[in-house]
């Protein structure tokens, strides 16, 4: 997504210079004749990234109103337009907030190296303040990106949650986030800033899942050359999160039920029981309710974790959340490896929007890992998406070099023959001339498949307009991305 650069200044001619140079370079342009008019548009909560703030104004003075970005918007990143360049004005600036500063008139190759690494910080500040509400179990709903309607319901149930100790049992498939809902419920909880520790179920060895969960006293087994607390006395006085807890092996249950009911633990070869307060919150991608028809999974323990049930919808239910998941995650990359991607084109979000993601956010994530190291330019394309799109950069650069070639049958079978023509056959088994129709539908499923159904290329290609492709598709009942398009 294109980011917003917001220009403050007093005159109207020094904002469409401005305006032009941010435009050219991929962004888009906000106005603000004012401080104070600034400062209404960053209350407005309309997403502002970076701003160029001009410090001679009348009213509001820039850098007052630089002040007050500073104290609305700590993470926002400010450059100061100056006509003096003063080292004493620089300074000032700089100590008041600012990133950088462009001295009047600036040259737009400055102005856009200045925007540049001004979101450059502004990613790498963004993913530090991540970390740091991670690893210190401050994350919290208003960290994550919600917006889709199914969401704002999971967001609901999870902040009524977090105002009590309730366990909470969180349903979804692989990779929708369960264990990111988990750390906004404890973010939000009265226990932030305490343990939150995380165990996967799944991945704990068979003959080690007692010691790994309650611990052990030195000299209770062979090797146990070491007390282990065990994850519930790590956790204790926070949250204990218990992933893929499906996976739990039969007698394991069984003591994990009496930690939860008695609210103690045996530690392994310990004489005495461990008081614990921890705080549940399970997670599993099974249908638990039939495993315990099935013997797999104990009923008590069941009822136990499920007391409040939060279900995950997939990311096929809620795209309305993909582009700025994809935002967020070129922003991650970004910072991580020191890329320029400003965002992602229309085409690419379309792309995105029509794949139906199994993986479900994980393999958006992923995708969009590969993608940004794939990338050639500074925004994400089809190409950059290989295994969604069947476009690789090499066999665009083999088709652009290519000219589209319709070859008749001296070199062919014919139709009777056991193999089709190729590419596009405008002969007959009997030597005559296909109707015009047939050719014409041949050629343009052709070009659907050579070009990934890429429309606008396809009609580039054709030398036709896109609505008139769209129609003859439609007419000739041709698949678009495995889709009939019918009249």
């Amino acid at each position: 997504m294109a980011k917003t650069v917001l220009i403050v200044d007093d005159d109207p001619t020094q904002r469409r210079l401005m305006q032009a140079v941010v435009e050219k370079g991929g962004h888009v342009a906000a106005h603000a004749s004012s401080g104070e008019e600034a400062l209404e548009a960053i209350n407005a909560g309309g997403h502002i990234d970076v701003v160029l703030l001009d410090l001679v104004m009348p009213g509001m003075g820039g850098m007052k109103a630089l002040s007050e970005m500073r104290a609305r918007a700590p993470q926002l990143p400010v450059i100061v337009l100056t006509a003096s360049g003063s080292i004493d004005t620089v300074v000032k600036a700089m100590q008041a907030g600012a990133i950088d500063f462009l001295v009047k008139p600036a040259s737009p190759e400055r102005i856009t190296v200045c925007i540049i690494n001004a979101l450059k910080l502004q990613e790498l500040q963004g993913e530090v303040v991540r970390l740091q509400k991670t690893n210190s179990g401050a994350l919290s709903f208003g960290d994550m990106i919600a917006d889709a309607p199914c969401m704002r319901q999971v967001v609901r149930l999870g902040q009524r949650a977090a105002k009590s100790n309730i366990p909470v049992l969180i349903l979804g498939q692989s990779g929708v986030g369960k264990e990111l809902i988990a750390r906004a419920i404890h973010g939000a909880s009265s226990r932030t800033g305490k343990p939150m520790i995380t165990v996967n179920c799944g991945a704990l060895p068979e003959n080690l899942v007692e010691s790994i969960l309650f611990g052990h006293e030195k000299g209770s087994f062979t090797g146990a050359t070491d007390k282990h607390l065990g994850k519930f006395r790590e956790a204790d006085g926070g949250t204990l999160f218990l992933d893929e807890v499906g996976e739990l092996p039969a007698d394991m249950q069984v003591k994990l039920l009496r930690a939860l009911q008695e609210g103690e633990i045996d530690p392994v070869g310990a004489k005495k029981s461990v008081k614990v307060d921890v705080r549940i919150i399970s997670a599993t991608n099974r249908d638990l309710a039939e495993e315990v028809k099935m013997g797999a999974f104990r009923e008590d323990l069941f009822y136990r974790l499920n007391v409040f049930p939060v279900e995950l919808p997939p990311l096929k239910e809620r795209m309305e959340d993909l582009p700025a998941l994809a935002s967020h995650f070129i922003s991650r990359f970004n910072a991580q490896e020191g890329t320029q991607i400003m965002g992602a084109s229309a085409q690419t979000m379309a792309l995105l929007k029509a794949f139906d993601w199994p993986g479900n956010v994980r393999q958006l994530e992923n995708a969009i890992f590969r993608a940004v190291v794939l990338c050639e330019d500074n925004e994400l394309t089809p190409e950059d998406f290989p295994h969604i799109s069947g476009v690789s950069h090499d066999i665009i650069e083999q088709v652009e070099e290519a000219p589209l070639v319709i070859e008749t049958s001296h070199d062919v079978q014919n139709a009777s023959g056991d193999e089709p023509d190729s590419p596009v056959r405008i002969m007959t088994g009997e030597g005559h001339v296909r109707a015009l129709e047939e050719i014409e539908r041949d050629l343009i499923e052709f070009a659907i498949g050579t070009y990934a159904g890429q429309m606008s290329e396809i009609a580039r290609r054709l030398g036709i307009g896109r609505s008139t492709l769209y129609r003859k598709v439609r007419e000739h009942e041709l698949d678009v991305r495995g889709e009939k398009m019918a009249g």
